[in-house]
């Protein structure tokens, strides 16, 4: 069953659908509905007291066996709830982590949804439980006296610290993987976009990949890489990430920031758009959100706005005043207007790159290490006098980063890359 709290201005019919499909992802059936308007929320039960027992009437009636409420909802709130309406009560955010443990099939995938887990179950630990009440002592416990809820709290830190260092090290290696595709000058290519908009269908068909494509949300939580021949005249990389949605819980953003971030090293974003959806201008905000939020917001951008076939509008390109091409509109699921996204991809692959041969002076020597560390150094061969002729291949946006150094390093570069 279903609760749809509207606090304030409704936000349409669009937010309820949303949730609707996430019930349906997390392998529930929505057997009723409650919507209940208010003008602020109830500290006790975030919806009012009157809508709370309108809800257990009809959970009663309609022998629902869990209250999914979608909103985010305090501890308290959860509490007194489910004690209102005698069965269990899930909030978006619950659901939404839920959905996440069900879907994550990689090592990474299921520490990090375990860890954002965790990261929630830490904030319902609260006064209230009898059995988080009692007193315990003896042997291996912190001392006489320690509490449940103390003990709970503390073993909880344990296993979130010893996730978060797990993390790290797959961080790590992950960004050993990044270092080794800049080395080996192959461009990635990342796709974002809100979830159940066509990626992971893109995806395949551009890469003979098998990532679950499914309409439903978040069919893809593990990012997944894929070489494709024969673009820009040479091999690229391509990168499909987890699916956004409005009102992604903080712990999950946290949690899949290191994932996320595979993003920032790509040579351009491409947001995959659900063409036929009409709430598509807000799902594309949440996307340019989250992107600004890891810092991914500058990156060159190719928007590609999919399932034309459900649409009146036809397959093709977009350019803008300067002759650039700013979108594609295609359907990956038949196939129309992945030439067109080939070409795109090519085009804006081959803008902004520089690649020329620059002297490096015994002084700019700085420099030099931070070109290697980005693995932007084709070929380097050593001067007489100590300096260096290196034979670079970079994009622009690695160069202003590079000029933006402090003091003579920064001149350097810029005079260097950007001149």
């Amino acid at each position: 069953m279903l609760l749809h709290p509207v606090l304030g201005p409704d936000s349409g019919e669009e937010s309820r659908t949303e949730f609707r499909l996430l019930a349906r992802s997390a392998g529930l059936e929505v057997v009723d509905e409650v919507l209940a308007p208010r003008d602020a929320p109830d500290p006790k039960y975030l919806v009012g007291s009157g809508k709370v027992d309108e809800v257990r009437e009809r959970a009663e009636a309609s022998e629902a066996q869990l209250v999914l409420v979608n909103g985010r909802l305090s501890p308290v709130q959860e509490r007194n709830l489910a004690r209102s309406l005698k069965r269990g009560v899930l909030d978006r955010t619950t659901l939404i982590l839920d959905i996440f443990a069900q879907r994550a099939r990689s090592h990474e995938g299921k520490l990090q949804v375990e860890l954002a887990q965790l990261r929630h179950l830490s904030t319902r630990l609260v006064r209230g439980w009898t059995h988080l009440e009692r007193q315990r002592g003896g042997i291996g416990m912190r001392g006489p006296g320690e509490t449940q809820l103390e003990t709970d709290r503390r073993l909880l830190g344990n296993r979130i610290r010893q996730l978060t260092a797990r993390l790290e090290k797959v961080q790590q290696r992950r960004e050993q993987g990044r270092r080794a595709r800049n080395r080996s000058e192959v461009p990635l290519v990342a796709l974002v976009g809100y979830t159940n908009a066509g990626k992971s269908t893109l995806f395949n068909r551009l890469t003979s990949g098998e990532v679950m494509a499914r309409d439903q949300l978040f069919a893809t939580l593990d990012p997944t890489v894929r070489r494709i021949e024969g673009l820009a005249g040479s091999s690229v990389l391509m990168s499909d990430t987890v699916g956004f949605i409005r009102e992604l819980p903080h712990e999950l953003v946290a949690a899949f920031r290191s994932t996320l971030e595979e993003t920032l090293s790509a040579s351009l974003v491409v947001h995959v758009i659900d063409a036929a959806d009409p709430d598509r201008l807000q799902q594309q905000s949440v996307v340019e959100e989250v992107l600004d939020d890891i810092g991914a917001g500058e990156l060159p951008m190719l928007k590609v706005f999919n399932k034309v076939d459900l649409t009146e509008r036809g397959p093709g390109l977009e350019r803008d005043a300067d002759g650039r091409i700013t979108a594609v509109w295609l359907s990956a699921e038949g196939g129309e207007g992945l030439d067109d996204f080939a070409a795109a991809l090519s085009e804006r692959l081959a803008e902004g790159r520089i690649r020329r041969e620059i002297h490096v002076p015994v002084e700019g020597q700085r420099l030099r290490s931070r070109l290697f560390d980005l693995g932007v150094v084709v070929d380097e061969r050593i001067e007489d006098d100590g300096s260096s002729r290196l034979e670079v291949d970079l994009d622009e946006r690695d160069a202003r980063k590079l000029a933006r150094l402090r003091g003579a390093d920064g001149q350097l570069a810029e005079q260097l890359l950007l001149n």
